[in-house]
């Protein structure tokens, strides 16, 4: 299971090495942390996909265990290439939000650009430390990692599709 917040903190390490490495800016590093940390909604490949970071030289033990998992089937990847092209939809678990509304419309807390996501989608509540979401009989549903639902508790990891929008809960 992934932990609240884990996609943005790993997106700002990889943000973090590319400011030591000297690719960023302080002014560019700033501000990509501030839509990282500030949005709700975060675009991974927006925020690191122009990045080329350089790996350390690889020692025979990490790659003799590489090749142990190939052969196994559980070849692990690096960082950069967990991260998905899916938009983030960064939620406080702390409950600082009780509610909010995801749509089209641009009255709601949470915009979806797409034609297929109904003006008033879905609600998101969050009760009881934890963040249930009510679609609000959207036209083209929502789904929670492959399933359609009506009303579902949301974890860290789940891919929500409202209509034909994917998100990635963190």
């Amino acid at each position: 299971m992934v932990g609240p917040g884990a996609s943005r903190r790993q997106i700002a390490r990889v943000l973090n090495s590319a400011y030591a490495d000297g690719l960023l800016s302080e002014e560019t590093f700033a501000s990509r942390l501030d839509q990282v940390f500030g949005d709700r909604l975060i675009d991974p490949p927006r925020l690191i996909g122009d990045l080329s970071l350089r790996t350390a030289p690889r020692r025979w033990g990490s790659k003799l265990r590489d090749a142990a998992a190939a052969a196994a089937g559980t070849l692990r990847r690096s960082p950069s290439e967990t991260l998905e092209d899916a938009v983030l939809l960064a939620l406080d678990w702390n409950g600082g939000q009780s509610e909010l509304l995801l749509g089209r419309s641009r009255e709601c807390d949470v915009v979806l650009e797409s034609g297929a996501v109904s003006r008033r989608h879905a609600r998101l509540l969050f009760r009881d430390g934890q963040w249930v979401m009510c679609d609000l009989g959207s036209k083209n549903g929502t789904m929670v990692n492959g399933v359609r639902v009506g009303r579902c508790r949301l974890h860290p990891g789940d891919r929500v599709m409202f209509g034909d929008s994917l998100v990635r809960v963190d």
